[in-house]
């Protein structure tokens, strides 16, 4: 039988799994419902055109890029010595507009932000460093494995030996966005079961400025406004419909689809990117890794699991103890 569960108690369950594992880091989500949503029809650019969009089932998706903060918290946890290549040396530059230090020799590595850099979006990383950053929150981080579990990735080098044909692994709660999952995000509005032109909730193109609460604006501009990455969030009064920020500007971001030549694909825009860049009918590929620069990053998105019959025996538990606690 298939049990109903409502969206609080459902976003509940993903709290509560989210909240258990102890973690270092933690992530604002924003939850995407309207499942069963129709595509958007976008015209052949650079690739083949399609129908973007539609997601049968309701998700969570991170409200603002994966930061370096975070991103630093998972270096120290798991790039001691670095086999994999999480780090790259560029994020060490204020001048490339990196966030992250490295200190010590391998085997000891520390890492850090650089003072006011901790929340702009992390930068110089590949699509492989993202599936390892969902791979690591995915099995509750700290000294977790980031070769097992949101996606199996083999071989133990930067890139996979399995790279081009990577999937998500069923039953996983943490994920880079899918193309279409990052996309919903962006452009859909709920209140019209439409699509906007651009992610700031509107048809008219982003206006490129400096952080303000003016409505639809983002870091961008070629040659770019601001010169710099800023910190996620800093155009309060210019998020998507459902609530994210930065889809448009910033840094372009990876999601899981594959173009040609096993290139995945990257939208939103950076912050040295033209405005119709930030467009719904626009998106560029980018090498899954070799290709790492200060205009990309990544961010991901949490499946809210069926929920058991365990999970719904416990809530109950719990809403009946509380309705006994009242009554006494």
């Amino acid at each position: 039988m298939r049990v109903r569960v409502s969206p609080f108690v459902a976003s509940s369950v993903l709290l509560l799994l989210i909240a258990s594992s102890a973690s270092a880091v933690t992530m604002a989500w924003t939850s995407i419902g309207n499942p069963g949503n129709a595509c958007d029809p976008q015209p052949g650019g650079l690739f083949p055109g399609g129908c973007f969009g539609a997601v049968g089932y309701a998700y969570q998706i991170g409200t603002y890029e994966v930061t370096n903060s975070q991103y630093a918290e998972f270096l120290n946890a798991k790039a001691a010595s670095d086999p994999l290549e999480l780090y790259n040396t560029h994020m060490d530059s204020v001048s490339d507009l990196g966030g992250v230090t490295r200190s010590g020799s391998s085997g000891s590595f520390a890492y850090s932000t650089i003072p006011g850099r901790e929340n702009t979006p992390v930068n110089y990383v590949s699509f492989y460093d993202a599936l390892r950053f969902a791979n690591w929150m995915n099995n509750g981080q700290g000294n977790a494995d980031t070769e097992t579990g949101s996606y199996t990735l083999l071989g133990g080098t930067a890139a996979p030996s399995n790279g081009d044909s990577v999937t998500r692994n069923a039953g996983a709660p943490d994920f880079l966005t899918s193309g279409d999952e990052w996309y919903k995000a962006a452009y859909y509005n709920p209140a019209t079961s439409s699509y906007f032109d651009f992610p700031a909730g509107s048809n008219t193109q982003t206006v490129c400025a400096t952080p303000s609460a003016t409505a639809n604006t983002a870091n961008c501009g070629y040659p770019s406004v601001v010169g710099d990455l800023t910190s996620v969030g800093s155009y309060p009064n210019s998020p998507s419909s459902y609530g994210t920020f930065d889809q448009g500007g910033n840094v372009f971001e990876f999601d899981e689809v594959m173009l040609s030549g096993g290139s995945r694909e990257i939208r939103g825009g950076s912050f040295n990117s033209i405005p119709s860049v930030l467009a719904a009918s626009i998106r560029f590929d980018s090498s899954p890794v070799g290709n790492e620069g200060a205009g990309l990053g990544f961010r991901l998105v949490a499946i809210v699991p069926e929920p058991s019959t365990g999970l719904l025996m416990i809530a109950g538990l719990l809403g009946l103890a509380g309705w006994r606690r009242a009554c006494a």
